[in-house]
């Protein structure tokens, strides 16, 4: 499995912090947001979730999140770490949640960015439902794929961001095209079309969870419907608090940096008003999206 593994500095304030991407991406996704706030904070690792990014698939387990979390596991043994603050944005919430299930003495904390974690109305875009299908998967993947991804990479991950503005190096530092890759997009298809029938078998568990949550989550996310996954995890996890940002997509990784890594200090046992912050983070939102 592919990681980039960032060892502590001498002065390290804070615990291990693992990062897990969501759909269509790859560890530099959250490296690019937090690895220059964080560097020698913490001992960090981010992950490329199997079948993205330069980690092989392995199993079929693979194919859903319980079983990535299951890799990723391992993947802490292998570097040493006991215990660590979980953090998943979009897709990688859900392998949080099922982290936090099943392997609960590994978890300090979990933080939910902008989480994709239950059952939600409305299916799935119709090319997941091709990719994921054998043998005319494998040729829209090998064929139409690449070429037709790359002409409208700009303006996809763009829409990923909205209504914020995307940071300029995205498409460097985010390599967000390593999705368009044949295999990679095929295990990224079947990883979305699997994700509703395991979180509605699996969320009903979530109230199990018992180590304490931090959600983060714009009001105007068109990706997901933060009112059923980030008010659901709300529900049904007894120790957590959800923090709301006005006029904040999908990308408060990016959007509101210091409000996660806030969120982070806290799950470690540091005092910080989450509330006050996000407030903060409110009032350079409704600046920054007026003068667009």
């Amino acid at each position: 499995m592919n990681a980039l593994h960032v060892p502590a500095g001498p002065n390290a304030d804070l615990p291990p912090i693992v990062f897990i991407h969501g759909a269509s991406g790859n560890l530099r996704d959250q490296e690019a947001a937090f690895l220059g706030p964080l560097r020698g904070r913490a001992e960090l690792l981010f992950v490329d979730r199997p079948g993205h990014g330069y980690s092989e698939r392995g199993g079929p387990e693979n194919a859903y999140p319980d079983g990535q979390a299951q890799a990723i596991a391992r993947l802490m043994d292998a570097y040493g770490i006991r215990q660590a603050v979980i953090v998943g944005h979009s897709f990688g919430g859900a392998i949080v949640a099922s982290f936090a299930l099943n392997h609960p003495d590994k978890v300090i904390g979990s933080l939910f960015l902008a989480p994709a974690t239950h059952p939600w109305p409305g299916g799935i875009d119709w090319h997941y439902r091709v990719t994921s299908t054998p043998v005319i998967g494998w040729l829209f993947s090998h064929t139409l794929v690449m070429a037709t991804g790359l002409t409208i990479l700009d303006t996809v991950t763009k829409r990923v961001f909205a209504p914020n503005l995307r940071r300029e190096t995205y498409l460097t530092e985010g390599a967000p095209a390593l999705v368009l890759r044949p295999a990679s997009f095929r295990y990224n298809a079947e990883d979305v079309a699997n994700l509703f029938d395991y979180v509605t078998r699996v969320s009903p568990r979530y109230p199990d969870i018992q180590t304490p949550a931090v959600i983060i989550t714009g009001d105007d996310d068109p990706i997901v419907l933060a009112h059923i996954h980030s008010e659901g995890l709300k529900r049904d996890i007894r120790n957590s608090e959800l923090i709301w940002l006005k006029g904040v997509g999908h990308k408060p990784d990016y959007v509101a940096t210091d409000l996660a890594i806030a969120a982070i200090e806290k799950l470690s046992g540091q005092p910080r008003n989450l509330e006050a912050l996000a407030k903060d983070v409110d009032a350079r939102m409704a600046k920054e999206n007026a003068a667009q």
